[in-house]
């Protein structure tokens, strides 16, 4: 059965961190504008409401994951999920954002009509199924597949007397204590767990195919603890939030620009705090440069020291297949466990999975443009929130949300109903995720591509962004979308 609704002039698909923030921006500079968030769950906080692992927390500094309009006042810089979670829900509650959010509302399908100059959602909420309209549609959903993550196929699963489990679908009443744990993986999350499952199982093995990146960090900021003791809460949160952009910035583009430099940077590091130049050699020197893919940040260097005390380890080899006790790998050894995690990346999905039409026609991604990180060619009033990758999500999350609230102002004052951007000239496509992490080389060719000159390139360096985005001459590549005009694709 589907039900006609309202209409809004603005949705905004998803209650994480990016939807908060986009909603913030929103309300203020356009508190006229009607408007709601859709969250497909039932809270809010998307992947920070989500992910209940051990240790779960952010890889990424808190006062440039954080909202530039709310200071981060908590002790810890790198923060852990629960904390986060709560920062972003007192976001909602002090701006009564949370008001606007109807949770368990799912986009399923958005059409756009040019004569009407507005989107139709197909939303499923309390299993009905049922109809909303709106003049802008913004979706901050992000790029994961909250339904379902990676999940390889492993040989003589089906033997092993343990207990598979996956860190997106962490279960409550798992008890690791005094247990031996195997934790396939070696990125982000599974440099999260080891040290964490560590302090409790009776031994803990991460065991990866090839090393990955990993740098010690302060989970604690002493000059931003500093900051905060001379200055008010906001003049301090900019001055650390510009402190740490500058270091963020500057040290991937030395990584960049001196890879060498770096992994030598990178190895002494580890080396210092190991005292074992064959251990890094072997499990923490990877083949690949660093920022090829993500850095993985280890805290206080917690990592580094559950490996140096023994409750950790760290295996490189490959798996042969599952046995009752364990996992058999290549060289013949036995990890013997009672618990293995599989913690071998997440599973992208295309803005919310959400299918797109425009007047009919179904929109096919991988033929679309970006224009400024932000809206897509051949989509008229749509945008998408999609974050760096080489620095704190929300620095870009925070400019496509302003930008989309300069493209508002930019209707209003032209007088047009909708608008589109429109490349001049041809434009050669590159991946619009650039990095050679295995979870995005699996499902970037679903995504629309970027070009490869600005605006169509979103570029991973947060200090041009802020200088030029929102200095942007609109009318040279937005162009008014009429009802007897034919969207050409691009």
């Amino acid at each position: 059965m589907t039900v006609a609704g309202e209409h809004l002039d603005v949705v905004i698909v998803g209650a994480g961190l990016s939807g908060i923030g986009a909603a913030y921006r929103l309300q203020t500079e356009h508190p006229g504008r009607s408007y709601a968030l859709l969250e497909a769950r039932e809270a809010l906080g998307g992947t920070w409401d989500l992910f209940r692992y051990p240790g779960v927390r952010s890889d990424s500094d808190m006062f440039t994951l954080g909202y530039p309009f709310k200071p981060w006042r908590d002790a810890k810089s790198i923060a852990d999920g629960p904390s986060i979670l709560r920062y972003i829900t007192e976001t909602a509650e002090q701006y009564g954002i949370d008001e606007r959010i109807r949770y368990g509302t799912k986009v399923i399908g958005a059409d756009w009509s040019s004569e009407e100059a507005r989107w139709t959602l197909t939303i499923q909420q309390g299993g009905e199924t049922r109809t909303l309209t709106c003049g802008f549609l913004y979706c901050c959903a992000g790029y994961y597949d909250y339904d379902q993550g990676h999940a390889p196929e492993f040989p003589g699963l089906e033997s092993f007397s343990g207990q598979l489990v996956y860190p997106q679908f962490w279960p409550e009443d798992l008890d690791h204590a005094g247990k031996r744990v195997v934790v396939i993986g070696s990125g982000a999350t599974a440099v999260t767990l080891v040290p964490s499952m560590a302090e409790q199982a009776g031994h803990v093995t991460m065991l990866q195919r090839s090393p990955s990146w990993i740098s010690a960090v302060p989970g604690r900021d002493k000059y931003a603890d500093r900051i905060r003791d001379l200055l008010p809460p906001k003049p301090a949160h900019r001055l650390i939030r510009a402190k740490n952009i500058l270091f963020s910035v500057g040290f991937y583009q030395y990584c960049r620009r001196r890879p060498e430099k770096a992994r030598k940077l990178l190895t002494g590091l580890s080396t210092r705090i190991l005292k074992d130049e064959r251990l890094v050699a072997e499990h923490f020197t990877p083949t690949y440069e660093p920022w090829d893919q993500r850095l993985c940040a280890a805290p206080d260097a917690d990592f580094f020291r559950a490996v140096k005390k023994g409750t950790a380890e760290v295996v490189t080899d490959t798996i042969e297949t599952f046995v009752p006790e364990g996992i058999r790998l290549r060289s013949g050894r036995v990890l013997e466990a009672d618990v293995v995690v599989s913690a071998t990346g997440l599973k992208l999905l295309v803005f919310g999975g959400m299918s797109l039409t425009v007047d009919g026609r179904s929109v096919d991604m991988t033929d679309q443009f970006v224009w400024q990180g932000t809206m897509l060619t051949g989509v008229p009033n749509f945008a998408v929130c999609i974050g760096y990758t080489n620095a704190s999500w929300t620095l870009r999350a925070d400019l496509s949300s302003r930008l989309v609230c300069k493209v508002l102002a930019h209707l209003d004052r032209r007088g047009y109903r909708a608008v589109v951007p429109e490349p001049q000239g041809a434009l050669t496509e590159r991946p619009l995720l650039d990095l050679a992490s295995g979870y995005i080389q699996r499902s970037v060719g679903e995504f629309p591509r970027q070009g490869d000159r600005h605006p169509w390139r979103v570029r991973q360096n947060y200090l041009l962004d802020a200088a030029t985005t929102m200095r942007t001459n609109l009318d040279k590549t937005l162009k008014p979308v009429h009802p007897t005009r034919e969207l050409e694709r691009v």
